[in-house]
């Protein structure tokens, strides 16, 4: 068969497939509207990249210069608002559980008299770590508070010794630290959690509509149809069908690079064209992994898309941005190989946060050429497929 007849047939099973978006404006929908809403959503709640003004309360029972002085640098710290003050202990572990603040600090009586004396007074924050964001950023916020305090206390001791500033400074801060967050210099969670969390929604919505596409035409008994259209050329078929929702999808990617490195200027030191070419063959794994996975269970549209839909949702679970990878059990270290996600997110952080040559991911950029390549395998296997298999709920 002709290059110009082989063209023509993807072209027909393109123009059919099309038709059955029209007659499908739902799957139309969670194709095109779910992924661009997800983008603008998930940046737009975490457009500051950390929440600010947690609400807080504060039991001040030593109410001193020395008390309000850390009750003052604790407030105007960005992630902490002090919004009530309580009169004793139980007050404000009762609006604690009640959920009107996330946490609180209590200063126990004669802290100062305590901290002055050199008698090492104690002084105590409660979060609730139910809420474990809210509570962790508070419970940072009062434990550097309550630090900077006492150094402060201990500085004003030994200079009315008669010690200098700079003898006290080197004495209640013998090493000075410097922190150097590398790619991340601004330590802004939304630079790294939207990085990863929209490609990994986009990458389960390939997974879903591709293996969708596909066991449609079991559950609606077209396969035979779509196979004699095809000519029995399972390369020709797969083409043809997931030719229109891979062009939108192409697109769809394109917007979040655009929206992401563009508009939201996020850091991208590998250039924007690199990252739109990562968004593409992720793509392309994707569909060629869901390809992969009807091929295993032929005929079984919804056993297809639930492996899918595993496969996408443990993904973000695992692919190493909210858990490290070395710190997972041994055989998981080696598991999340087989997550597309996993070597996204391992390229996206060598090469548009770090800006390191593709000489470093070549591994990754593999892995993802391999998923891609995944129909290869099973192509002689879809003609079995297409004439031996019904649908099997």
């Amino acid at each position: 068969m002709t290059i110009k007849a082989l063209l023509k047939r993807i072209w027909l099973i393109s123009h059919r497939e099309m038709h059955m978006f029209s007659r499908r404006p739902m799957f139309l929908f969670s194709m095109l509207i779910v992924p661009v809403t997800s983008i603008i959503l998930f940046t737009s709640v975490m457009g500051d990249g950390l929440p600010y003004n947690l609400p807080a309360g504060l039991v001040d029972e030593d109410d001193t210069a020395v008390s309000r002085s850390m009750v003052r640098t604790l407030d105007a710290m960005a992630e902490t608002d002090l919004v009530a003050r309580y009169a004793s202990f139980h007050e404000a572990r009762s609006a604690m559980q009640r959920g009107e603040i996330y946490a609180f600090f209590h200063i126990p009586r004669g802290t100062t008299a305590k901290a002055l004396s050199q008698r090492q007074p104690s002084i105590a924050f409660y979060t609730n770590e139910s809420f474990f964001l809210p509570g962790a950023l508070l419970m940072k916020e009062m434990y550097l508070s309550s630090e900077l305090m006492g150094i402060s206390i201990n500085r004003s001791t030994m200079t009315a010794k008669g010690n200098t500033m700079r003898r006290a400074m080197a004495s209640v801060q013998p090493v000075v630290l410097e922190t150097h967050p590398l790619g991340n210099p601004w330590v802004n969670y939304a630079i790294l959690l939207c990085n990863v969390i929209v490609p990994g929604i986009l990458i389960l919505c390939v997974l879903l509509s591709t293996s969708y596409t596909i066991g449609i035409e079991w559950k609606m008994n077209t396969h035979l149809d779509l196979y004699r259209m095809g000519n029995g050329n399972t390369a020709v078929i797969m083409l043809g069908k997931l030719l229109p929702q891979t062009l939108l999808y192409m697109l769809i990617f394109l917007f979040m690079d655009v929206y992401l490195y563009l508009i939201l200027c996020y850091p991208c030191h590998c250039g924007f064209a690199s990252m739109v070419l990562l968004g593409w063959l992720t793509l392309f794994a994707a569909q060629g992994m869901a390809i992969f996975v009807f091929a295993i269970f032929p005929g079984m549209m919804r056993f297809s898309m639930s492996v899918c839909s595993l496969i996408g949702v443990v993904s973000m679970s695992i692919s190493g941005y909210s858990f490290p990878t070395p710190a997972m059990d041994g055989y998981l270290q080696y598991l999340v190989n087989i997550f597309p996600l996993r070597h996204y997110y391992l390229i996206y952080v060598n090469q548009a946060l770090n800006g390191y040559p593709i000489t470093y991911v070549w591994a990754n950029v593999a892995a993802l050429a391999v998923f891609m390549l995944l129909p290869t395998l099973v192509l002689a296997r879809y003609r079995r497929i297409f004439t031996d298999y019904s649908y099997r709920p």
